[in-house]
């Protein structure tokens, strides 16, 4: 099954259809509404869920990283997912998309994670009980679905972490001294554009350029410097993910790209090696970068194949095991 990416253009998610038009021509149905947190943020949230008759194998559950949204790259990758048989969800996190916030700030990743495990918890609530259930998950969303399943032991059939944020890699983190300064910086203007990172994510991500310009393309895309408080964050998080690894049980697949120069290779690589799990595959991509959706065509359809491969096998074999979450 050809990803979707390949019907866009540099300008146009869709290429030279409407958003309804697209969705037909994939033969899934979208939906969205605004949901209020329990901090009083409206919060945007999307799904797509195949066309009957077809009945859905599955849910995958989308989670999208620091700059993104559930309406730009994720969504076509949902479409993908939807086309393939599994009901597909994602929210915008706070300061990201359509949703409240300060732009593409996170000064407490629990929040975020609150936020996706309320609306995925409703979200899994509306099909039949016992659905296989998996997380997919993008760079900062990894991190997030990581801390997901930590909380919701057993309740996951599997992860996919796609250049996930286990740790940041040195080619990109700020420079010394302000990487061990930033708690200061945090601690008294947290909100301040102070951090210089080495390239902005979308020219160190995307290897295909018209793929880069439609990145750029997104209204709600933000190139901007990281606030002080929301890298002082994230830097934070992988310090303590990288202390729990041993604890994480769920079953996975890592896909990641080896010249990812944004979240480190080495890290998911060091997941792969302490993690629990007894069922658990690693996809090292030699030459691909960080935006695995930015390579060329061909290898779009290796690393996206291989997926749907691994989400259709394991809800086989969670359906067959008669749906063993509580």
């Amino acid at each position: 099954m050809v990803h979707p990416i390949a019907e866009a253009k540099e300008n146009s998610l869709f290429g030279s259809l409407t958003a309804e038009e697209f969705y037909a021509r994939h033969s899934v149905s979208h939906g969205s509404e605004f949901i209020t947190n329990s901090r009083g943020m409206k919060l945007f949230t999307q799904w797509w869920t195949p066309l009957p008759p077809a009945e859905p194998i599955g849910i995958v559950a989308m989670v999208h990283g620091y700059t993104g949204e559930s309406s730009w790259f994720i969504q076509l990758t949902a479409i993908l997912f939807a086309e393939s048989g599994f009901a597909v969800c994602a929210l915008d996190h706070q300061g990201h998309g359509h949703s409240d916030g300060l732009i593409a700030h996170i000064p407490d990743i629990n929040l975020v994670v609150d936020d996706c495990i309320s609306f995925f918890d409703s979200f899994r609530a509306r099909h039949r009980p016992g659905l296989p259930a998996f997380l997919y998950a993008e760079s900062l969303g990894g991190a997030i679905s990581l801390y997901i399943t930590l909380r919701q032991k057993g309740k996951w059939d599997g992860l996919v972490l796609n250049g996930a944020m286990c740790g940041i890699s040195d080619k990109f983190k700020p420079p010394w001294p302000l990487e061990h300064l930033l708690f200061i910086a945090a601690a008294l203007i947290p909100t301040w554009r102070v951090v210089p990172t080495r390239g902005t994510i979308p020219d160190v991500s995307f290897k295909v350029e018209w793929k880069r310009k439609l990145a750029l393309a997104s209204p709600k895309r933000t190139v901007a410097r990281p606030r002080a408080a929301t890298a002082n964050e994230l830097l934070r998080v992988c310090r303590e993910l990288q202390g729990r690894f041993e604890e994480v049980e769920v079953p996975f697949i890592i896909v990641h790209g080896e010249g990812d120069v944004v979240c480190d290779p080495e890290c998911v690589k060091e997941l792969y090696s302490r993690a629990s799990s007894t069922d658990k595959t690693m996809r090292i991509y030699p030459g691909m970068w960080h935006q695995l959706l930015g390579e060329p065509e061909e290898s779009v359809e290796k690393v996206f194949g291989e997926v749907v491969d691994w989400l259709r096998s394991r809800a086989e074999r969670a359906a067959a095991d008669g749906g063993r979450r509580d």
